[in-house]
């Protein structure tokens, strides 16, 4: 009797995980209903200012329907408009909570990289989303229930200028009166690792430089012309005329320095992907422009014809980087301009349709 009371236990408790378990599985199986009523502060444009940087934006929203057994986890997306989030930074995440503030500097600081030039702010079409996922009552994330999200809303966003500081190392030379000081010839070390890297026009033939931290106490040559670096060394020359690319490892004492032209190459363009569109340089403002009939597919930027140095873009931010992804035509096809500036530490291109 004892045996069999046990046994009538056991098949009870059974069915009764058992019910738990479909309960469940119901209710995670039902429709859920997004988040909605997405606000964002500012309205329909936003300007930040520097005065106003440590104020906190609030955004709000009503919640997304699973039921009562699961743990909704919300978080607030950015992207710029027409990339349908397929680049979207995560603001932040909360969970259960139907709102999320963010201090207006770190906004500012997320928008400037996706500005051609971030010294001159210019509004930039923003969109906005909520992306929600769910956990258990463990707080596990529940993998086999996708994603839900909110109605975007767009919001016109100019940042302010807030200029990052990268290390530097100057570049005097013949072709700026030699002067160590000048802060407008210098190239950057991105990483904050030594290893410093920019672009140099050297408009004369057989123009002559060095490398300074500011001042002549502080300057490195090239006593051999080997490509190693001498405190007070000779000068570096370069033979030929033209925009350099100039790298330098402070560490090791290396450098190179390499001359280019800029092409685009891509089956957006005339050449497709055998022949590049040369781009020309414009010394006064410092960029490679080209104006030229794409079509609604892939470019990529490469120098001297070849792809041995080739840039894309990974975010589809406007940045580029080496070797990085092929970058689409946004507005398809048609006669764009198509500007690259590599004349700052974070390189960047931009595309507008004529």
């Amino acid at each position: 009797m004892k045996k069999l009371s046990l046994i009538i236990l056991a098949i009870g408790l059974f069915s009764l995980l058992s019910c738990k378990k479909d309960e469940t599985q119901a209710v995670l199986k039902s429709a859920p209903g997004a988040p909605s009523g997405l606000t964002v502060p500012g309205g329909a444009a936003l300007v930040l200012d520097t005065a106003n940087k440590n104020v906190l934006l609030k955004y709000t929203w009503n919640a997304a329907n699973y039921g009562a057994q699961v743990i909704p986890s919300y978080t607030l997306q950015m992207d710029k408009q027409g990339n349908n989030f397929s680049h979207a930074t995560a603001l932040g995440a909360v969970n259960t909570l139907l709102t999320f503030s963010v201090l207006t500097s770190d906004l500012n600081g997320k928008l400037l990289p996706l500005l051609f030039d971030p010294s001159v702010p210019e509004a930039l079409p923003m969109e906005f989303r909520v992306m929600t996922i769910v956990k258990d009552i463990n707080g596990n994330i529940i993998d086999t229930i996708k994603p839900v999200y909110s109605v975007a809303v767009q919001q016109s966003i100019t940042p302010y200028y807030a200029p990052i500081v990268y290390p530097l190392l100057n570049v005097p030379g013949s072709y700026q009166g030699w002067n160590p000081g000048d802060s407008l010839t210098t190239i950057a070390s991105v990483g904050s690792n030594d290893l410093y890297e920019g672009y140099m026009n050297f408009p004369d033939a057989n123009t002559e430089f060095k490398y300074a931290k500011g001042d002549w106490n502080n300057n490195w040559g090239d006593d051999g012309a080997n490509g190693s670096l001498e405190p007070g060394g000779a000068n570096i020359k370069a033979v030929e005329a033209g925009y350099y690319k100039l790298n330098v490892d402070m560490v090791s004492l290396t450098h190179t320095f390499l001359k280019t032209t800029w092409g685009l190459i891509g089956d957006a363009t005339p050449g497709g992907w055998d022949t590049d569109t040369d781009m020309a340089y414009d010394a006064v403002n410092k960029v490679w422009t080209v104006t030229v009939n794409l079509t609604a597919a892939k470019i990529k930027f490469r120098a001297n014809k070849g792809w041995d140095l080739n840039y894309g873009d990974n975010g589809g931010d406007g940045s580029l980087e080496p070797g990085g992804a092929d970058i689409s035509v946004p507005d398809g096809a048609g006669n764009y301009t198509v500007t690259l500036n590599l004349s700052k530490p974070i390189y960047k291109y931009k595309l507008v349709k004529n």
